[in-house]
């Protein structure tokens, strides 16, 4: 396993393309193999969670082709998910899991086994498990934990309203209504992450969203099919929040990162950081169609001075994967930074709250952890040390960061599982330096 290096920098300058969206590449890949016909995905994400889902859908019958970053899959249709010999292997991906027991809850017959890696086998499937089983579907879990099995049911249509908000658990949903007898809604407030609706619309499923006050609800109709599409995939806003906090926090970087998704339901970190005082431009206001294509954008960020700010449960859903980071950040503003009603961080790759606290705290750092959250003490720098990233790719690039900010440098052990969402990180950052 062993561990890696991160010395203090000088500043970061350039500019350059983050890793590919990984949410999105999930998606591309499974709603092409729920499509009649081919379809094509460009600047694929080549890591190790979305390699999951190109394998899964090749067991499930899928014709899957891949050329580097350019993937062709030949769809099998809504309900021809063909019966897989053994275990359909979802790796470390909690995204690939739950949306993939939406699809197969709904087939016409058959079973299906998941498992996944020893982090997979601690994160609740249950929290899917129950409404889909509202709507008939059959799911046999391990004490709510993976492996678990699917049974192919005949569903029905049903109104859910999310006590958490979840993005994955949203999509499993609609997912499966597509494939049941009559309409099924999802209402949440605040909301999630938007992609699904998005792209199934854009593959002829008839979706509509409407909003009333904070509540925003999304409804489904059952389909016949969905159209193949060829699609591109943006640069991942959560892989690009790492290379902007390098920039926020080591003095005299100025940055610029292109061709980002900057969708609203995905730049909750880099609102925060705004009011923070970071000088991010490029940031959209506002989105005109809700269920049309994803915006793109470039972004640059320059060093500057930061302050605490209160992050509270209506922000966490847009900046969720992004929480660990803004603790980081948080140590080099002025004042105290708190962050409430982001409890889901404790059913993440691992218990993000506790890995966050107790590795920053290693490190130099003032924090204390709550039920749902953490709160940070600014000092405007951090030691170094050793940080563990207990096999979370996103605790193992937050130490990177705090290396290349810090007095004294990191060594991150099990760096090499930044590779499940952002292979090269390493050489990016390297390359701003």
């Amino acid at each position: 396993m062993g561990s890696t290096r991160f010395d203090p920098s000088g500043p970061l300058g350039g500019r350059l393309q983050t890793a590919a969206d990984k949410s999105i590449s999930h998606r591309s890949a499974l709603f092409a193999a729920m499509a009649d016909g081919t379809s094509t995905i460009d600047g694929y994400l080549r890591a190790a969670d979305t390699d999951s889902t190109l394998a899964a859908v090749r067991a499930l019958g899928c014709g899957v082709e891949v050329d580097g970053t350019n993937v062709r899959i030949e769809g099998v249709g809504l309900r021809g998910a063909g019966l897989v010999d053994g275990v359909i292997d979802v790796g470390n991906s909690g995204t690939l899991m739950r949306l993939l027991t939406g699809w197969l809850s709904g087939q016409p017959q058959g079973e299906w086994r998941l498992d996944g890696d020893e982090s997979i086998r601690r994160r609740p499937i249950d929290r899917v498990a129950a409404p889909l089983e509202l709507m008939g579907a059959r799911i046999d879990t391990t004490a709510g934990l993976p492996p678990f099995s699917v049974h192919g049911s005949s569903l029905v249509g049903a109104n859910h309203r999310m006590a958490v908000a979840s993005a994955q658990v949203k999509s499993a949903i609609l997912m499966a209504g597509l494939l049941a007898d009559s309409t099924t809604s999802v209402s949440e407030s605040p909301a999630s992450r938007d992609h699904t609706e998005r792209m199934l619309a854009e593959q002829g499923a008839a979706i509509s969203v409407s909003e009333v006050g904070s509540e925003r609800t999304v409804t489904v109709e059952p389909c016949d099919r969905l159209e193949p599409t060829d699609r591109t995939v943006p640069g991942d806003p959560s892989s690009a929040a790492f290379l902007v906090a390098a920039a926020l926090l080591v003095p005299g970087s100025d940055i610029t990162v292109d061709d980002v998704d900057l969708n609203p339901g995905r730049i909750g970190l880099f609102r925060i950081l705004e009011r923070m005082g970071a000088s991010i431009e490029g940031l959209p206001h506002g989105d005109p169609d809700p269920l049309g294509p994803e915006p793109l954008g470039s972004i640059r960020v320059t060093h500057g001075p930061l302050k605490g700010v209160d992050v509270g449960a209506d922000e966490v859903p847009s900046s969720i994967d992004e929480l660990p980071l803004l603790a980081l950040v948080a140590c080099f503003a002025k004042g105290t930074t708190t962050v409430t009603g982001a409890e889901e961080l404790r059913v993440k790759e691992s218990d993000r709250i506790e890995a966050t606290v107790s590795g920053l705290s290693a490190l130099g750092a003032r924090i204390e952890a709550a039920p749902d959250g953490f709160s940070i003490e600014g000092t405007g720098e951090l030691r170094g040390g050793t940080i563990e990233s207990l096999g979370d790719h996103r605790l193992a690039m937050l130490g990177a960061v705090a290396g290349l900010a810090s007095r004294e440098g990191v060594e991150v052990d099990d760096f090499a599982a930044a590779s499940v969402s952002y292979p090269g990180f390493a050489a990016d950052l390297a390359s701003l330096a």
